[in-house]
């Protein structure tokens, strides 16, 4: 039996990770199946407080472990598949069978990449031409053409970084301008290896005789008119959505599966001895700044 189990290693996590430790409760951390979280996936953090050279994603996240691990909080390679939260004694089930049992439990589960669902698009994934991370695929695609969907910071923080390696980069954006940050979005527009696509929408990938990405064709939202762009790589950065499915049922989520805040904070859930931080719950924010945050007030709830 836990005092308390963190489930999650991303910047909540491992905020909370640490706050619980150095409180004493002694936390077992279930690292899930991305030990790290998203922001692993990330190359430079310029907006993290103390690092004014920016500082890599993975190595962020990683002095965070060290840091919890430092205080006594223990991690475990474990992903939850469902849970029992209707007693006292939270229990926790895990593929490969293994449960776990707490008293009190931090939902620190973060999110996925959310994909479009365009033709080609599943098929291609992974390998074949699409992918949701340039920091992990970009390398692979040296002196090719690339595609970016989307048009928020984290498409533009994708462009920007897969000009490192490729030709050129098409950028497609539903809109005529994008939502990300005044500052991302200029550094893509004064880019000369970035073109944008603008009011237009992912509808197919295509494969060549390889089964490898040879193009997209991307349909205008305002004439219906369908276009294709050759390339040889296509990286979706179109959102996300939350890593919730284990807890369906077991705390209250809105109609997209973020878990809802309850009591008045941004952290408690309507179970009680049941906490949850970041982006699996925060859909509004989504930094590594305010999920840290959200671990640290979570643990300091959990500790009282």
């Amino acid at each position: 039996m836990e005092e308390i189990i963190v489930i999650g290693s991303g910047c909540a996590g491992m905020g909370a990770a640490i706050y619980a430790a150095r409180a004493g409760m002694n936390p077992l951390v279930l690292e899930g199946s991305q030990p790290g979280g998203l922001l692993t996936t990330t190359s430079d953090v310029e907006n993290f407080p103390g690092f004014p050279e920016a500082v890599n994603g993975f190595e962020l996240v990683w002095k965070m472990r060290e840091q919890a691990q430092k205080f006594g909080a223990r991690v475990e390679s474990a992903v939850v598949e469902k849970v029992d939260f209707s007693g006292g004694v939270k229990k926790l089930f895990c593929l490969g069978g293994k449960i776990y049992e707490a008293r009190k439990i931090v939902i620190a589960t973060g999110s996925s990449p959310r994909m479009t669902g365009a033709k080609g698009e599943a098929e291609l994934y992974g390998g074949r031409g699409v992918s949701a991370c340039a920091t992990c695929d970009g390398a692979f695609y040296r002196n090719k053409d690339v595609a970016v969907i989307g048009g928020g910071d984290s498409a533009c923080e994708e462009a920007l970084f897969l000009t490192r390696f490729c030709s050129s980069v098409k950028i497609v954006h539903r809109r005529d301008r994008f939502r990300a940050s005044k500052i991302m979005a200029e550094r893509v527009l004064e880019n000369p290896k970035i073109s944008p696509v603008w009011d237009s929408v992912l509808e197919e990938v295509f494969a060549d005789e390889s089964g490898l990405c040879r193009g997209i064709a991307v349909k205008n939202v305002k004439t219906g008119a369908v276009s294709e762009i050759p390339c040889k790589g296509v990286f979706i950065a179109i959102g996300h959505v939350p890593n919730t499915s284990a807890f369906r049922g077991a705390v209250d989520m809105d109609a997209e599966g973020y878990i809802v805040p309850h009591g008045g904070t941004l952290v408690k859930t309507d179970v009680e001895n049941v906490f949850v931080a970041g982006d699996c719950s925060d859909k509004t924010f989504r930094q590594a700044v305010t999920a840290s945050a959200m671990g640290c007030m979570a643990s300091i709830l959990a500790s009282a």
